[in-house]
């Protein structure tokens, strides 16, 4: 599983040119589930995501966490994390998972960082969306559970 992260001020996601989800500070995620991936694997995709010092202490260096902090997560289906480009000019899609169980699993995400406490939105998995937001640094991780 992977997951780009930014850490943002606020930021805002839309479907069919309807406001669906907006955050204000905390970390867009965008997700990706790839073929293999099990419950271990976002298990440890989530904790990273809502443990890692990320934030600004009060001498403004990156001490805390979405949780210390009382971020919002907003959580955005993106298989072209998946891609392998390193051959030709079109990307290989052939990692990521299977759609159904993408979003199975894309949604038991969503569920247990509910569960962890955290204000959690989400976009609508496979939809085409327009995601806007205001990078906070700018701060971005690439978190992968295959190391």
């Amino acid at each position: 599983m992977r997951a780009l992260i930014q850490r943002v001020k606020e930021a805002a996601l839309y479907v069919d040119g309807v406001l669906r989800a907006s955050i204000g500070k905390g970390i867009v995620v965008f997700l990706c589930v790839e073929k293999g991936d099990t419950d271990t694997n976002m298990e440890y995709v989530l904790k990273k995501v809502i443990s890692l010092r990320i934030f600004d202490d009060a001498e403004g260096k990156m001490n805390l966490s979405l949780k210390d902090v009382g971020g919002a997560l907003l959580v955005v289906s993106q298989f072209t994390l998946a891609s392998d480009c390193r051959k030709g000019n079109r990307p290989s899609f052939d990692m990521a998972e299977a759609p159904q169980k993408a979003n199975e699993m894309y949604e038991r995400f969503i569920a247990r960082a509910r569960g962890e406490g955290v204000s959690t939105l989400s976009g609508v998995f496979a939809a085409y969306m327009q995601v806007s937001l205001t990078n906070d640094g700018p701060v971005t991780f690439m978190i992968d559970s295959r190391g």
